[in-house]
C-alpha cells in the first residue's frame, strides 16, 4: 500500500493554530508557541505566514467560505425539523472556529479586514434567517407578519452570534471545553428556535418541544 503524502506544512500550521486559538484564546497564543507546538523553527513558520494576522485572516477565510455555503441552504428549511438541523449545523461551524467569537470584540478592534467582513456576515446571517422564515411560512410551518419577521430574524442572529459568549460567562473555566460542546450547541439551537414559538403552528410547536426534550433533556432545556 502506498504511503500517504505528508501534509503540507502550511496546512499543518493552520490546523495547529486553530486548535491553540480555540483552546487558549487568540490573544494568549504567540507565534513562538505555535512554532514550538509544531516543532518547527520560527523562521519556517514566518516563511508561510509572516505575521500572526495572516494566520487569523487565513482561518477566517476558511470559516467565511464554509459559513456562506451553509447559509445559502436556508431556503431549503421547510419546518421545525429542518430548522433544528440547520441551526445546529450553524452552531457546529461556529464551534469549530470558536476563537473568532470568544475574542470577537478584541479581534475586530485590531483587524480592519475582519471588522468589515464580520459586518457582511451579520447581514448574510440575517438575510438567511429571513429566507428560512419565509420558506417555513410558505410551507405552513409558521404564521408570522412581515414586520415581525424582520425583528425576529435579528433577534435570532443576535442569539446565534453571541451564544458562546453567554456560555463562557456562565462557566468561564469549562464552558468552551470540547466535552461540553454538544450540550452548549444544543442549548444554543434550542434558544434560537424558541424565539419562533409564538408563530409556529400548533403541531410544529409541539414538535419543537419534543425535539428539545429528546436531544437535550433537563440540562439542555435550561438557560
Amino acid at each position: 500500500m502506498a504511503k500517504k503524502a505528508p501534509r503540507r506544512t502550511a496546512e499543518r500550521i493552520l490546523e495547529v493554530t486553530l486548535d491553540l486559538f480555540n483552546r487558549f484564546g487568540e490573544p494568549n497564543v504567540s507565534t513562538t508557541l505555535i512554532s514550538a507546538e509544531l516543532r518547527i523553527s520560527p523562521g519556517n513558520l514566518y516563511y508561510h505566514y509572516p505575521a500572526k494576522e495572516e494566520l487569523i485572516n487565513s482561518l477566517f477565510d476558511r470559516y467565511e467560505h464554509a459559513l456562506r455555503e451553509l447559509l445559502n441552504a436556508s431556503d431549503e428549511v421547510r419546518d421545525v425539523e429542518h430548522a433544528w438541523f440547520f441551526m445546529h449545523t450553524l452552531f457546529e461551524l461556529i464551534w469549530q472556529y470558536r476563537f473568532l467569537y470568544r475574542d470577537l470584540n478584541d479581534l475586530l478592534s485590531r483587524n480592519r479586514r475582519l471588522e468589515t467582513h464580520f459586518q457582511e456576515i451579520l447581514k448574510h446571517k440575517t438575510r438567511a434567517v429571513r429566507t428560512m422564515l419565509d420558506s417555513m411560512a410558505r410551507h405552513g410551518a409558521l404564521d408570522i407578519d412581515t414586520r415581525e419577521a424582520a425583528a425576529t430574524a435579528t433577534s435570532m442572529v443576535v442569539v446565534l452570534t453571541y451564544w458562546l459568549s453567554y456560555e463562557y460567562v456562565r462557566d468561564p473555566r469549562r464552558a468552551l471545553e470540547p466535552e461540553r460542546a454538544q450540550q452548549a450547541l444544543l442549548r444554543g439551537a434550542h434558544h434560537v428556535l424558541h424565539l419562533l414559538l409564538p408563530y409556529l403552528r400548533a403541531q410544529q410547536r409541539q414538535h419543537l418541544l419534543q425535539l428539545v426534550s429528546a436531544y437535550q433533556g433537563d440540562d439542555g432545556a435550561g438557560s
